[in-house]
């Protein structure tokens, strides 16, 4: 999910499209999260580790 938020990110500033910019750092956004989280041991949705 990060990774898709990040070239999101990249093909939003390129084409200057804004709504891939912004859906690309939300997705970059919750992937850190969820991998913060599964990483500290919390499990996410029912499942230890989030890949």
């Amino acid at each position: 999910m990060i990774l898709l938020g990040v070239i999101l990110l990249v093909v939003g500033l390129v084409t200057g499209i804004s709504i891939l910019w912004t859906i690309g750092i939300i997705l970059a956004v919750i992937g850190a999260v969820l991998w913060l989280l599964g990483a500290t041991g919390h499990a996410v949705a029912g499942h230890r580790h989030y890949w």
